[in-house]
């Protein structure tokens, strides 16, 4: 296990501020978000290339915060992957181990087996693809039987066919060893596929720590749901609380949602536009909201669309291409827009 606490960090131009964490063992948790809120600074901290201003890091309930990156058990893979030029394939894999005095041929094979790149072997860093290189760094800190992986957006060089891949690779490494992965990205796709826990990172502070699925569903904040991909945060006022079924007052209407809130507090309604249905006549659900609207965009995002309504408050959806051809969808359709008190989450 990892244990994190009230770690800070003051580069003056930059601070990570009073960080709280723990990773279980055995646990896949990725530290998602925006570019410079600090992940990286983050993750060369728990590997002991800087020292924190205050804080300490537990590894195995052992206090590592003095201890240099080489007593810490500790295997970093870099977004560039950091591999030797000079040295082939099999001599990038074993430096680890060389490094250690240890010499064991069979131990490179068989882990460049695993990692199906035992073709390349004789190679150097330079004729192979980012994938490939991407392999090799992780074999040879793999080779080395790390405590815990630090991985800093490992797929952010790949295109999407390699990051498939790449992906299905870490689950596999993650699934056969059990070993404790911390992840870097700022990828949602990425972090959702691959992630037990997720915690949010921004400014330098941890925002959210939570299950994957709570995360992207049920964000704490406005800020943390418009990152998450939450594209309709909508500004209201609570009208009324019966039960659970709250009425949110917008500017032009009201929306039904399910929370706790108080009777005229001020809150933000988030929905994903995944959880937004688009007809062209009214249709009979068990979804409480619903308004006409004229359509006003759609946007191409690679398999579905983002289809913008007007209905006196802006709302996106998302469809499938198909599904906008048999409406008929184009700019300035009249349509129907529905969507479940559940799934409206209130913050």
């Amino acid at each position: 296990m990892i244990r994190i606490k009230g770690l800070h960090r003051d580069w003056k131009e930059f601070a990570l501020k009073g960080i709280d964490l723990e990773v279980q063992d055995g646990e896949y948790f990725v530290i998602l978000g925006p570019t410079g809120a600090g992940k990286t600074l983050l993750l060369e901290l728990i590997a002991g290339f800087h020292a924190p201003d205050c804080g300490e890091i537990f590894i195995n309930e052992k206090n590592v915060t003095g201890l240099p990156p080489e007593k810490r058990n500790i295997g970093f893979v870099y977004q560039d992957y950091s591999l030797f030029p000079h040295l082939n394939v099999r001599k990038n894999i074993e430096f680890g181990l060389r490094m250690r005095g240890i010499r064991n041929r069979s131990k490179v094979e068989k882990m460049a087996e695993n990692l199906n790149i035992s073709h390349l072997l004789h190679r150097y860093p330079l004729t192979l693809s980012g994938g490939e290189q991407q392999r090799v760094a992780l074999a040879r800190v793999l080779l080395i039987e790390p405590d815990v992986l630090l991985l800093d957006e490992p797929l952010s060089a790949l295109d999407p066919g390699t990051q498939d891949t790449t992906r299905r690779l870490l689950k596999k490494i993650h699934n056969m060893s059990d070993l404790m992965v911390i992840h870097v990205t700022h990828n949602q796709t990425e972090a959702q596929i691959l992630a037990d826990r997720i915690a949010v990172m921004m400014d330098g502070k941890i925002v959210q720590v939570a299950a994957a699925n709570e995360v992207f569903d049920r964000p704490l904040n406005d800020r943390i749901a418009h990152f998450m991909g939450v594209e309709n945060v909508l500004k209201g006022t609570v009208t009324s609380n019966n039960e659970g079924l709250t009425s949110i007052a917008l500017d032009s209407c009201e929306i039904e949602a399910v929370s706790g809130c108080a009777v005229g507090e001020k809150v933000h309604a988030c929905l994903r536009p995944e959880n937004v249905t688009i007809s062209v006549v009214p249709v009979k659900s068990s979804a409480r909201n619903a308004f006409e609207g004229n359509v006003i965009e759609i946007e191409p995002m690679g398999a579905l669309l983002r289809v913008k309504v007007d209905c006196g408050f802006v709302i996106n959806s998302f469809i499938t291409k198909q599904s906008a051809l048999e409406l008929g969808l184009g700019l300035g359709k009249h349509v129907t827009v529905s969507f479940k008190a559940t799934a409206v989450h209130v913050v």
